[in-house]
């Protein structure tokens, strides 16, 4: 069910009535969980039974992690912790196992590849992970009952809520367990944040319908064998128009789902920090995706040993990092070469001491933004072309079609690439000027701004499509 449809309002306000029905108070844990399941199915209902596999795995072992004997608890968070990859692995990736090790012709190879892929299961196993080590970690015994209490109808409320609240189902926010549990509690309509609710709606409807939905139809020609006869130019260009569709799509979603979360009382974290200001690949990572990165950070880096180990171990566990973190967002060994192509330019920023080095003046600001932004652009050509044979062949014809004449057509894709793009910038340009006079004159025409992101949101929709990492 995509966010932009008509079906996903009426669940919305379907669930907005029931939830805050005075009458229906103490059942609003339930309620807000049946409409999750309801919106997870609504594609495909046999994939709830996996869903719920999953949930009932986090909900037995975390339970026992905190309720069982202590020389147990190590046990359970470690079955809990491989369940959970198990599931992952055998969903995700059997068709990359099958692929790289077994003829497409072979019984294996063809059971391997029909594997279905269900929607939003990284995202959701993640979080069951985190349910798992923050119930191992908290050492304080009240602490760890507010995680897992000892009711376990009450666990098993809290567990499914955690991890089936639909705005963040499909593609994040990612939630720590720690952040979102602690918030399960009575809501009442006077609680909502309605301005908030509503900052974070437009502009992610905005950057979702208008931005993203309108690029997605002139990126298009990126897709083999299509681009092999553009010019070098229109390559750039799409290329450039990518990566402000990427952001808008996924900042639009997450966005999204914060604002429809102050609907119901819930407080998501923030996932972008207007990354494309970043100076270095160190300071993306930081903007970009924030709940992902801080999830690798906590629940793999550190546990890895983090950079407490000396620098060989250091380089190797933020390599071991950036590869998983790659893999994670697909079944494809491309998606592994951009996780590791970020994970070589975070450890070539920090042995040359970049990583946190601000350039002294205005000109070596700009250039290193642009030049972090250019790298950034050219890795995500592997989302667009998974096939890296593909992506490879797109980058030589980038570099070799400089004499193709550029035709009429040519001319509209790119200037449409370019109005639609410019959201994205301005967006970045505005956070930059909040601090001077120009910023300040900005925000008093806020509430103007936001009225003409509603109007062409309106009247200026692109063709309606999935959000990019729904295949994630």
């Amino acid at each position: 069910m995509l966010f932009n449809s008509f079906e996903f309002l009426v669940l919305v306000l379907v669930t907005l009535a029931l939830y805050y029905l005075p009458l229906l108070r103490r059942w609003q844990v339930p309620i807000l969980i049946g409409s999750s399941l309801f919106f997870y199915a609504w594609t495909n209902p046999w994939l709830l039974l996996l869903f719920l596999l999953s949930a009932f795995v986090n909900v037995a072992t975390s339970y026992q992690v905190v309720h069982a004997a202590p020389e147990r608890r190590f046990f359970y968070a470690a079955l809990g912790v491989v369940s959970n990859l198990g599931i992952l692995a055998f969903f995700k990736y059997s068709p990359l196992i099958g692929h790289s090790l077994f003829p497409d012709t072979s019984e294996a190879g063809r059971f391997l590849s029909q594997i279905p892929l269900p929607i939003g299961i990284s995202f959701y196993t993640f979080e069951g992970i985190s349910l798992l080590v923050d119930a191992y970690r908290e050492r304080d015994r009240h602490a760890a009952q507010e995680l897992v209490p000892k009711s376990i109808g009450q666990h098993v409320r809290n567990t499914t809520l955690f991890v089936a609240f639909f705005p963040h189902l499909i593609a994040g926010p990612i939630l720590k367990a720690h952040q979102f549990i602690p918030q399960i509690k009575p809501k009442y309509l006077t609680d909502i944040d309605w301005e908030a609710f509503f900052r974070a709606v437009v502009v992610g409807y905005f950057l979702k319908i208008v931005v993203a939905d309108n690029l997605k139809e002139q990126t298009f020609w990126i897709a083999y064998p299509y681009f092999e006869r553009q010019s070098s130019l229109m390559l750039i260009t799409m290329l450039f128009g990518y990566s402000m569709q990427i952001f808008a799509d996924f900042a639009g979603y997450s966005l999204i789902a914060i604002g429809v979360a102050h609907l119901f009382g819930y407080s998501l974290p923030d996932n972008f920090n207007f990354p494309y200001i970043s100076q270095s690949i160190t300071e993306f990572w930081r903007r970009w995706h924030i709940s992902l990165s801080s999830f690798l950070r906590e629940y793999l880096y550190i546990p890895l040993g983090g950079n407490r180990k000396g620098e060989t171990r250091t380089y190797l566990n933020l390599m071991v990092v950036m590869f998983l973190g790659g893999l994670w967002h697909g079944a494809a060994w491309s998606y592994a070469v951009w996780g590791s192509f970020h994970g070589i330019a975070l450890a070539v920023e920090r042995l040359s001491g970049q990583a946190n080095r601000v350039p002294r003046t205005v000109l070596g600001r700009v250039a290193a933004t642009l030049f972090t932004f250019g790298l950034v652009s050219l890795a995500w050509l592997l989302f667009r072309l998974p096939n890296f044979e593909q992506a490879l062949s797109y980058l030589y014809h980038m570099g070799s079609n400089r004499s193709f004449a550029i035709s009429g057509l040519e001319y509209l894709t790119i200037a449409c690439i370019l109005i639609y793009s410019l959201p994205v910038v301005l967006y970045h340009v505005w956070y930059l000027a909040q601090e001077s006079a120009v910023g300040f004159g900005l925000q008093r025409l806020s509430y103007a701004w936001y009225g003409l992101m509603l109007f062409l949101t309106l009247t200026n929709a692109g063709p309606a499509g999935s959000f990019i990492y729904f295949q994630f």
